[in-house]
């Protein structure tokens, strides 16, 4: 009698255990929806989400297939758009970057409702029903920038201004808000202005030449975003004559560092904004495993001089050069 009811016992774990893998996908979708095509950290988190693909499908077993649905340009009701195609198409989860949060909150509420797994990277839909962000601690980052830069402005009273972005972007928003806020705790800076443009290089640079042509007493700038860095117009300025600090370190970028015009950079972690959201869509569509935390913050590494030669052989992999 024993021994049947080892058999009988054995027997119900094997068939648990193929029921078990019956269930288990073998293959999922995930579609990857940034803000705009152009904008290296953009590209950035794509390759890092098909990386992660690679990877993953080896080590779960299970093939993950991405689709990259992105804008050419900064377009929230385009997202909303490549979003509701997603859900038809039966992917399983997706991952945005949102560039207006009001917009697509509603439109991800509607892909959660319908069974598929939704989160954000970069840009933040925080009273959405998505499960995870994973990106810049935004309003960290404006204290650092702020913080960063009266550092290397020095003793004495310095007039600062921040290039905006996106007026309706959040995580711009909560940048300023960090910058504004930790500029109180030093009350040597003036703050000129928030000063907004398109997330176009050629707006952005041309914006921060006519604030500075216009208020040549600023010898600071808070870059809480450095889409004028993009290009090399501010390259002719004189090293060193107004301090920056900024977000990012795009290849475009470190030029400046190398010359001085740009006295520090922080690195948003980008290519590990694509491998994060594949990591974290698997773990919950094919392991039914929830993030430790919903708000999964990366760290900023600085780029300087000392380190600028180093941090540039990132983009050859980033980038797929």
């Amino acid at each position: 009698m024993k021994k049947l009811l080892i058999a009988l016992a054995s027997a119900l774990f094997v068939f648990g255990a193929s029921v078990r893998a019956a269930d288990a996908p073998r293959s999922i979708t995930i579609g990857l929806v940034a803000k705009s095509q152009g904008n290296p950290v953009f590209q950035a988190a794509r390759v890092g989400a098909e990386d992660a693909a690679v990877e993953l499908s080896r080590k779960l077993g299970v093939k993950i297939t991405v689709l990259w649905r992105t804008p050419n340009e900064d377009d929230a009701q385009k997202q909303v758009e490549y979003l509701e195609q997603l859900v038809l198409q039966g992917v399983d989860g997706i991952s945005v970057s949102c560039s207006e949060a009001e917009t697509l909150t509603p439109a991800i509420d509607r892909a959660v409702k319908q069974g598929v797994a939704v989160m954000c990277f970069d840009s933040d839909a925080p009273a959405s029903q998505r499960f995870s962000y994973h990106g810049t601690d935004d309003v960290e980052s404006g204290h650092t920038i702020m913080r960063e830069l009266a550092a290397v402005l020095g003793p004495g009273k310095h007039v600062v201004a921040i290039p905006g972005g996106n007026q309706n972007a959040r995580n711009l928003q909560n940048r300023i808000k960090g910058a504004l806020d930790e500029a109180k705790q030093h009350p040597d800076l003036t703050i000129r202005g928030v000063y907004y443009s398109k997330e176009v290089p050629q707006d952005a640079a041309a914006k921060i030449e006519e604030v500075q042509t216009a208020n040549p007493d600023i010898d600071g700038w808070a870059m809480i975003g450095s889409w004028s860095l993009f290009t090399g117009a501010l390259l002719k300025w004189e090293p060193g004559k107004v301090k920056i600090v900024a977000m990012d370190a795009l290849p475009a970028e470190l030029p400046y560092v190398r010359k001085g015009v740009v006295q520090k950079l922080f690195a948003q972690q980008t290519y590990q904004w694509g491998w994060r959201s594949i990591e974290l869509l698997a773990d919950k569509v094919v392991l039914g495993k929830a993030p430790a935390k919903v708000l999964d913050y990366s760290p900023l590494p600085p780029v300087t001089k000392a380190n600028v030669d180093e941090f540039e052989q990132n983009w050859k992999k980033w980038l797929r050069q």
